[in-house]
């Protein structure tokens, strides 16, 4: 398996409310992005201002250099993965690098295990809690919502090494699942669960594969919520 997952981190702050949706403070910036072949070569990608300190956000061509670069992979048969890489990390970085068409491209032919996990189980489920269920050590750096503000205050080394962990966090999990054929996560009462995941599918057939039964929900979240940006932008094109 030639295994590589990225990962972003934005530049923007805001106060996410209970059952708040994140979307809400869109258009998001990217301050950092990480790169990470397992068992190879792991990259960060920021850019740099006129002191040649890290600046508060990718440039675009900064940004697009690094769409190249996952579509290179791709093109060489790497597994290109991220986790919630369709609804977010993609997205964003093509809004940042201001070509939405490539980042479409790319986002079909990634491996999004989140995005294939909510299609069996019908809901969300967060990195750390499946690293927790499934027996990897290694454990995120900090908490997602302080990676803008440590940014902004100039810790710019800490969020680096946390977007490059969860990098090397989300390969250790898609061979564990590869390995498992499963997926285990942490519910929020603290029990385990798991589902079974035979292999791991690329975004364009999961979007294929039929919806998951949200029939015992009050509030489900649209599949097409996940996506939607992927097919407006090819549309475009």
């Amino acid at each position: 398996m030639k295994l590589l997952s990225f990962d972003i981190e934005i530049s923007d702050v805001f106060e996410l409310g209970p059952y708040e949706d994140m979307e809400t403070y869109a258009p998001f910036h990217i301050s950092v992005a990480a790169t990470a072949i397992h068992g190879g070569e792991e990259r960060v990608w920021y850019s740099e201002d006129k002191e040649g300190r890290p600046a508060l956000n990718l440039t675009p061509r900064r940004a697009h250099e690094l769409l190249v670069y996952l579509d290179e992979m791709q093109q060489k048969e790497f597994m290109v993965c991220a986790w919630n890489g369709l609804s977010f990390d993609l997205k964003w970085i093509g809004h940042q690098a201001g070509d939405m068409g490539l980042a479409a491209r790319i986002a079909l032919k990634s491996y999004d295990p989140m995005f294939q996990f909510f299609n069996q189980a019908g809901f969300p489920v967060g990195l750390a809690k499946v690293a927790q269920a499934m027996g990897i050590a290694q454990e995120k750096l900090m908490d997602g919502a302080d990676a803008p503000k440590q940014w902004r205050a100039g810790n710019c080394q800490q969020v680096m090494d946390y977007c490059l962990g969860d990098c090397q966090m989300t390969n250790l999990i898609v061979r564990a699942i590869a390995d498992a054929r499963q997926v285990q996560w942490v519910t929020a009462k603290g029990y385990v669960r798991s589902t079974p995941m035979a292999r791991l599918k690329p975004v364009e057939e999961v979007i294929r594969d039929p919806g998951p039964d949200q029939s015992w929900m009050d509030t489900p979240i649209p599949k097409d919520k996940f996506y939607q940006w992927v097919q407006d932008a090819i549309g475009a094109a």
